[in-house]
């Protein structure tokens, strides 16, 4: 079943970002992929604790969901969209990602 979610580019959210807009972004890989570098607002939760830690997200704020490439993200998105929650997959993940990063 191929749900969908609204998607993001990796250029609007640095876009939204560099014009002041507090985003909601959540970073879902591992944690030795997030050492190599993180979008600097991103609040880090592996794809696997999400489901564990919903209860530390707000079902009235909207969540830009990160990944390596897209494609944990889309199905963590997937996820939480069924849960209630308003998410936006970043396609093209940290791989297409050129703006600020911070490591842990």
């Amino acid at each position: 079943m191929n749900e969908q979610i609204k998607e993001i580019t990796p250029q609007e959210v640095e876009e939204q970002l560099s014009n002041g807009k507090q985003l909601n972004i959540i970073d879902v890989r591992e944690n030795d992929e997030v050492e190599q570098g993180m979008i600097t607002v991103a609040k880090h939760i592996r794809m696997g604790d999400i489901p564990q830690r919903l209860n530390e997200l707000d079902k009235g704020e909207e969540y830009i969901i990160v990944c390596r490439s897209g494609g944990r993200s889309h199905n963590t998105g997937v996820f939480m969209q069924e849960q209630g929650y308003n998410v936006i997959n970043m396609v093209g993940g940290m791989l297409a990602w050129t703006g600020d990063i911070k490591t842990p």
